[in-house]
C-alpha cells in the first residue's frame, strides 16, 4: 500500500511541477490531468500531504495549496452554489484537517498563509460542530512559546476565521481566546511586532461583532465587555505612548490596530469605557502629536520614506497616510461621542492646531497637481480618500460638537499657524507657503459652519480681519512660485465673500481677471475660475467691462482644453462672465455661441456637462431677447 501511495505522489508532484512547464501543451495536459484527478477520491488528501511536506519545494506546495482550496470549494459542502459533484468522503475530509493542522508550524510564511486559508475555507463549512477540535489546537498552538513557527501560523487562520463570526460563535470564542491574544500583545520581548499585530486584528474583529449584537444583547455583550477594559486598555496605553517612529512600518501597523480596536470600543460601549478611557488619552495624544514630526519629513516635505503604495505579506496597506487617516478617524468617534468629547473638550485649542498641520499638501499631491489640474479639482471636490479631507472632517466635528468653543478653537489655530508661517518666510524656510495653504484650506473647507456661526450671533470680525490680512499678503506673492498658495487665496475669497469688505474683494476679482488671462500654472487658473464665479454677479460693470473680451477669449481657451472634471467649472464661470456682459449681448454671442455649441455636441450624451452648456446658451439667448425689445421699444 506504501509503494502505491509512493507512485500516486509522485504522479501528483509530476503534473504539479508539468503545469509550470514553459511549453503550452505540456502545461494543457498536465491541467487537464489535475482536472480529472480532482473528481477521484484521495485526491484532497493527497494534495494535504504535498501541502505539508516540508521537503518540497515551495512553489509546488503553493500550488497544492491552491488546489486544494479549489478542491474544497466544489467538492466539501453538497447544496451549496459552488458544488460540482463528487463531495469528498467523510473520511478523507477528517486526513485532510488532520494534515493541514500539523503543517500550520510550517516555517516558510508563504506556506502558513496559504494553509491557513486552506483552513479557513474548510472551517467556514465544518467549525464548529464537525471540526469541534480546530480552536483547542489553535490555542495550543499560540500558547506554546518554544515554537513561534506554529504561533505564526496558528494566528494566521485565527486572523482568518475571525473575519467571519456569527453571535453563536462569538461569545464562546472571547473568553477562550483573549487571555491568549493578551499574553502575546503585552510580550513584545517573546513575539515579533507582526504576531502582535495579528493578535489586535483578531481583538477588533470580536470587538466588531460585539458591537453588532449589543443591540440586542446588551447586558450579554457588556458582561463579555467590562473584564476586557481594564487590561486590554493597559496595553493599548504601552502601546501607544512610545513616540511614533520614522521609517517603521511595523510600528505604524500595530498601533493602526489599536486605534481600530478603540474605534470599536468607543463606538459601541462608550458608557461602558468611560472610566478607562481618561488612561488612553494621554499616550494616544503622544501618538498623535509625535506622528506630525514623522508624517512632515515621510509625506509633505518627502525627505523620508513614506512606504505609500506598499503592502505587507497580507496585502495590507502599510503607507503613513493610511495610519494618519485611521488616527484622524478615532478623534473624529472621541469628538463627536456625547460622553467622551467633554475629556477632550479642554484641549480642544491643542487638537485643532495640530490637527491644521496634518493638513498640509504633500510632496507627491504638489507633483501630482502640478501638472494635472483636472486631479486637483477631482480630488478636492470629491473628497477624495487623504489625509486633508479626513483631517477636515475631524475639524467639521469639532465645531459641530463644542459650537462656539469650536469655533474659537478653529480661528485661534488659523492665527498661531499664520503668525507660524510667517516666521518661517522670514527666516527663509521653502516650505513657508505649506501651512499658509493649510490654514486657508482649512479655513476654506469650513466656511460654511463658520458663516452659519456668524449668523447665529456669533462675532466673526477676528476671522473676518485674519482672511483680509492673508488675501492682501499672499496677492503679493509670485504666483509663479507659489501658485498652490495663490489659488487657495483665490478659493478663500470666494467661500468668505460674503463678509469681506468690498475695497479687498474689487482687487481680488482685479486680480482673477488678470490671473485668468496670464500664462500661469493650471491650479492658479482653477482657484482664479472659483473666485470668478463667486464674484462676477456682484462686480461693478466698471471693472468688468473693459476686460470682458480677454476675459471670454481666455475661458473659452480653457474649454477647449478641458477634461470632464475642469469642463463643469469652467462652464460656470463662464456663465457668471456672461451674465456681467449684458450690456454687450453681441459681442458675448459672437465670441461664445460657436464654443458652446461645440461643447454641448461633444458631451450631449453627458447630461451633467450638457446641462451646464445649455445653461450659458439660455442665458444668452434671454440676454438677446431683451436686446430686442429694447430696441423694438426706442424704434
Amino acid at each position: 500500500m506504501a509503494n502505491v501511495v509512493d507512485q500516486d505522489q509522485q504522479w501528483l508532484l509530476s503534473c504539479l511541477s508539468a503545469t509550470l512547464d514553459p511549453n503550452q501543451e505540456v502545461r494543457s495536459f498536465a491541467e487537464a490531468s489535475l482536472d480529472q484527478a480532482s473528481r477521484q477520491s484521495g485526491f484532497g488528501s493527497a494534495l494535504s500531504k504535498v501541502l505539508a511536506n516540508k521537503e518540497l519545494a515551495v512553489g509546488l506546495r503553493q500550488l497544492a495549496a491552491v488546489l486544494l482550496k479549489q478542491l474544497v470549494k466544489k467538492h466539501w459542502q453538497e447544496g451549496e452554489d459552488s458544488f460540482e459533484p463528487p463531495v469528498v468522503s467523510d473520511d478523507e475530509k477528517d486526513i485532510i484537517r488532520r494534515m493541514l493542522l500539523l503543517a500550520l508550524d510550517d516555517p516558510h510564511r508563504k506556506i502558513c498563509t496559504a494553509i491557513g486559508m486552506a483552513v479557513a475555507s474548510i472551517a467556514m463549512y465544518d467549525w464548529p460542530e464537525i471540526w469541534s477540535d480546530l480552536l483547542p489546537f489553535l490555542l495550543n498552538l499560540i500558547n506554546n512559546q518554544t515554537n513561534l513557527n506554529g504561533v505564526h501560523g496558528a494566528m494566521k487562520c485565527l486572523v482568518l476565521l475571525s473575519a467571519d463570526l456569527d453571535d453563536k460563535v462569538v461569545p464562546t470564542l472571547i473568553p477562550a481566546l483573549f487571555p491568549s491574544l493578551l499574553t502575546i500583545v503585552s510580550s513584545p520581548q517573546i513575539y515579533d511586532t507582526y504576531i502582535r499585530t495579528k493578535a489586535l486584528s483578531i481583538v477588533y474583529s470580536c470587538t466588531s461583532m460585539l458591537g453588532a449584537m449589543s443591540g440586542v444583547y446588551n447586558a450579554e455583550t457588556g458582561s463579555l465587555v467590562v473584564p476586557l477594559l481594564k487590561p486590554w486598555m493597559e496595553q493599548f496605553s504601552s502601546i501607544l505612548e512610545i513616540p511614533v517612529q520614522s521609517e517603521n512600518p511595523d510600528d505604524w501597523s500595530i498601533r493602526m490596530e489599536v486605534l481600530k480596536c478603540l474605534n470599536q470600543f468607543i463606538q459601541n460601549f462608550s458608557s461602558l469605557i468611560k472610566s478607562e478611557f481618561e488612561a488612553v488619552l494621554g499616550p494616544l495624544w503622544n501618538t498623535f502629536v509625535s506622528s506630525l514630526r514623522v508624517y512632515e519629513l515621510a509625506s509633505i516635505e518627502g525627505t523620508e520614506d513614506s512606504y505609500e503604495g506598499r503592502y505587507d505579506s497580507d496585502g495590507s496597506e502599510i503607507s503613513l497616510e493610511s495610519f494618519v487617516i485611521q488616527l484622524f478617524e478615532l478623534l473624529l468617534t472621541i469628538v463627536g461621542n456625547s460622553r467622551l468629547g467633554k475629556v477632550v473638550a479642554a484641549n480642544v485649542k491643542e487638537l485643532v492646531y495640530y490637527t491644521i498641520a496634518f493638513l498640509q499638501m504633500t510632496e507627491q499631491q504638489v507633483h501630482s497637481w502640478s501638472v494635472d489640474a483636472n486631479q486637483f479639482i477631482a480630488d478636492e471636490e470629491d473628497a477624495t480618500y487623504s489625509c486633508r479631507i479626513s483631517g477636515v472632517l475631524l475639524l467639521e466635528e469639532i465645531v459641530n460638537s463644542f459650537g462656539d468653543e469650536g469655533f474659537l478653537a478653529i480661528v485661534d489655530g488659523a492665527k498661531q499657524w499664520f503668525t507660524e508661517s510667517q516666521v518661517r518666510k522670514v527666516a527663509g524656510n521653502a516650505s513657508w507657503w505649506r501651512i499658509r495653504e493649510a490654514t486657508l484650506f482649512a479655513l476654506s473647507s469650513l466656511s460654511e459652519q463658520l458663516l452659519e456661526t456668524q449668523e447665529s450671533g456669533f462675532k466673526t470680525s477676528n476671522l473676518k480681519n485674519m482672511i483680509e490680512q492673508i488675501v492682501a499678503e499672499d496677492f503679493q506673492i509670485d504666483s509663479l512660485e507659489y501658485p498652490f498658495l495663490y489659488a487657495r487665496v483665490f478659493t478663500s475669497v470666494a467661500k468668505f465673500s460674503s463678509v469681506i469688505s468690498s475695497g479687498v474683494l474689487e482687487h481680488s476679482l482685479d486680480a482673477a481677471l488678470k490671473a485668468i488671462t496670464m500664462n500661469l500654472s493650471p491650479p492658479v487658473k482653477v482657484g482664479a475660475c472659483r473666485a470668478l464665479a463667486q464674484l462676477l454677479p456682484k462686480a461693478k460693470k466698471e471693472i468688468v467691462q473693459p476686460q470682458l473680451l480677454g476675459l471670454f477669449s481666455s475661458l473659452t481657451d480653457l474649454l477647449n482644453h478641458a477634461s470632464d472634471e475642469t469642463l463643469h467649472m469652467i462652464l460656470e464661470t463662464l456663465q457668471e462672465a456672461v451674465k456681467a456682459g449684458h450690456e454687450s449681448p453681441a459681442l458675448v454671442e459672437r465670441v461664445i455661441s460657436p464654443v458652446i455649441l461645440n461643447v454641448w455636441a461633444s458631451h450631449v450624451l453627458d447630461p451633467f456637462i450638457s446641462i451646464d452648456a445649455l445653461e450659458v446658451l439660455e442665458v444668452m439667448v434671454l440676454m438677446l431677447v431683451l436686446l430686442l425689445i429694447f430696441i423694438f421699444r426706442v424704434s
